[in-house]
């Protein structure tokens, strides 16, 4: 009975338990007469969205979060290390705020520029609340207490090969003077398991250039994400006090210490990893 009974709540919430659909619904405070909110997101196209990520998150990355108590109301700012050449990372992180989360939370990911070029994915993202980067969408949605999840590493993040893996790059300040304008807390999490998903063992650069692309990932292993164990950490959100036009030097030595805040997370979550490999436990 329980199992029927389960399938039946997916059914009637569109793949989502009574509990599920109601989690989405507490996320989303501020729809219009047509049922959207200010920035295009469809609570059904987002529904719909879980539903599918729900069974990765679940089964096949097996995703463990640590620290979601840590996840303050409120504007917030959610900063992470980039990893995996596709953005799985940030979708799990989404999914785990909204599954997860107390109350729980739409995490709005700034996606790169050349993401609403391609076709039908730059709508879909809008729908489930992804956005491009830019300064003033990300300024407009934390002044209304809305929470963004951003990248610094970019591109060089998210692209690096097997032999760099989990080596965070070079972060860009942008989010940092943004968080002091808006007087927003940043959230660190460090995303272990993506780097081995999907291992490159080059960028093509070469190649990559004369198609216009970021980088052309070789992956030896195929290009469906190899099922790897994932662990989320999120760390104590971070508040700093500074002018948002503070020098470039004084602003980097913040972001040294979100960077700082994310490797330790990082380390931490990889010696438990090694640990259980060790010991025979790993799951």
């Amino acid at each position: 009975m329980g199992f029927l009974s389960n399938l039946k709540n997916r059914l009637i919430h569109g793949g989502l338990t009574e509990e599920e659909h109601e989690r989405v619904s507490r996320a989303m405070t501020q729809l219009n007469s047509a049922g959207f909110d200010p920035w295009g997101v469809s609570p059904e196209t987002l529904k719909a969205s879980l539903a599918s990520s729900i069974w990765l998150y679940r089964k096949y990355f097996r995703v463990e979060t640590k620290g979601l108590e840590n996840v303050p109301e409120g504007r917030l700012l959610i900063v992470g290390n980039h990893s995996g050449q596709v953005p799985i990372d940030g979708m799990l992180i989404a999914t785990s705020m909204l599954l997860e989360a107390n109350p729980p939370r739409l995490a709005r990911g700034m996606v790169e520029r050349w993401a609403p070029a391609l076709p039908f994915i730059s709508t879909w993202f809008a729908r489930c609340g992804q956005i491009t980067g830019d300064y003033h969408n990300c300024k407009e949605l934390l002044e209304r207490d809305e929470c963004v999840m951003v990248f610094p590493e970019g591109v060089s993040g998210s692209g690096k090969t097997i032999f760099h893996r989990y080596e965070l790059q070079r972060f860009g300040t942008g989010f940092m003077r943004l968080a002091l304008e808006t007087k927003t807390p940043i959230l660190p999490v460090a995303a272990i398991g993506f780097e081995e998903a999907l291992p490159s063992i080059s960028k093509l650069s070469k190649l990559s250039k004369r198609v216009g692309a970021p980088y052309l990932p070789l992956i030896p292993t195929g290009y469906l994400p190899l099922p790897t164990k994932v662990t989320l950490r999120f760390g104590q959100p971070l508040r700093f006090d500074a002018p948002a036009d503070a020098s470039d030097s004084a602003i980097e030595q913040l972001v040294d210490q979100v960077k700082f805040s994310i490797q330790k997370e990082l380390d931490e979550g990889l010696r438990i990893r090694g640990e259980r490999i060790f010991t025979g436990v790993a799951k």
